[in-house]
């Protein structure tokens, strides 16, 4: 048995929907002392040499120095376990052991210090892997690999290391963007709150593709229907779930816009309900979209632009899920790659790939606004943040 297994029960993984929905209550403000772990991935190619921590003072707003947590190669993304002092990361790489693949590194994190210890790396049998999401149950790892253009499923074994491949789809096609949309681009992967239907949005075909998904053996299936268009040109590349279960959001790198959608959870099935821009009407720069993110409480939707460099803000309608822009703010660096809420909805953490920095935001519960809390952590090239809590 893994000596990380007695702590099992203690972790509370504040970044799980279950959490998300509890903490934006008003009891959140009992733990205003509190500090959350925030685990920041990151591209090595610079000064960086791979996941840093940091943390994140709730009744203040702002963030430690960061320290390196571990040494990895290109951990974009992170996602930690629902069960378990585990965190999950990508290696964005494009050949592993001399094969053409993307890899997935399995952590045990220190109870004491949040730190992390490499317990193994595994193939993701597809190049370019840069999502991840693991499922409701703590079982699987799902991973998208861009480069690759496919979707990979990785077994969590008892003591939270990772097995190897148990399943991978392969996307075909193009688009009309000859120099973005050459071919299949998987860029998310996304497991509904029933853990029955896999979202996975594709840059390079238009398509946000849908699975059902065996959470018993880790397989993927095509839906009926299968995906959903985008607008030509679009590329579709992060998707988000709104906490009711009725809507979904995408943000589509390509043409900057956000796309509302209405999600029927017993098929599996996303319409489009309507596409807004992201950027204000006079910008007429270079700007391509990243992240989009739905508040804890289900009211606003925000979504990164890099090139304006800000977050967009918008207000849902409650009762149709459609958006009603509201503002930009600056991210106060370039290039906000992610950027990631905190699970009492009350702080907007961006990472700023081009500027080395993450940049705290209050946000304001009533309008949706943010305002910046002037506490920033210097990171070298951040692509995302992930935050939890370790127990007392």
């Amino acid at each position: 048995m893994s000596r990380y297994r007695w702590i099992i029960p203690w972790l509370v993984i504040l970044a799980s929907s279950a959490a998300l929905g509890r903490a934006a209550e008003p009891a959140a403000a009992g733990n205003q002392a509190a500090k959350l772990l925030v685990y920041v991935g990151t591209y090595t190619q610079g000064l960086s040499k791979g996941i840093y921590l940091t943390r994140l003072d709730l009744s203040r707003g702002t963030l430690e120095p960061a320290i390196v947590a571990a040494e990895v190669s290109n951990p974009s993304f992170l996602a930690a376990a629902p069960r378990g002092m585990f965190l999950y990361a990508v290696g964005e790489l494009n050949e592993v052991g001399g094969k053409s693949s993307g890899a997935i590194s399995a952590l045990a994190i220190d109870p004491t210090d949040g730190k992390l210890t490499l317990l193994n790396q595994q193939s993701t049998q597809g190049a370019g892997t840069c999502h991840l999401a693991i499922d409701r149950n703590g079982k699987y790892v799902v991973v998208a690999n861009y480069t690759g253009g496919s979707v990979s499923c990785l077994p969590i074994e008892a003591d939270g290391r990772l097995g190897k491949v148990v399943c991978l789809v392969e996307h075909k096609g193009s688009s009309i963007n000859h120099r973005r949309q050459e071919g299949a681009h998987a860029h998310g992967v996304y497991l509904d709150a029933a853990n029955r239907f896999l979202v996975v949005p594709d840059l390079g075909l238009d398509k946000v593709m849908i699975y059902r998904f065996d959470d018993n053996a880790g397989m993927l299936t095509a839906n009926d229907p299968a995906f959903v268009a985008t607008a030509a040109g679009a590329g579709p590349r992060h998707f988000a779930f709104h906490p009711n279960g009725r809507y979904a959001y995408v943000i589509n790198e390509l043409n900057s816009t956000l796309t509302a959608m209405s999600y029927d959870a017993e098929h599996g099935v996303l319409r489009p309900l309507q596409t807004v821009s992201t950027l204000p009407p006079r910008f007429h720069g270079v700007n391509t979209c990243a992240e989009v993110q739905v508040h804890p409480s289900g009211k606003f939707v925000y979504g990164s632009n890099r090139g304006h460099d800000s977050i967009a803000i918008f207000s849902v309608d409650a009762a149709t899920g459609r958006l009603r822009f509201v503002g930009h703010e600056p991210t106060r660096g370039k290039e906000p790659r992610n950027f990631a809420i905190d699970p009492s909805g009350r702080y907007l953490l961006a990472a700023n790939q081009s500027s080395d920095n993450v940049v705290v935001f209050r946000i304001d519960a009533v309008t949706g606004r943010l305002r910046a809390t002037g506490s920033t952590a210097h990171v070298s090239m951040p692509v995302c943040v992930t935050m939890l809590s370790l127990p007392r």
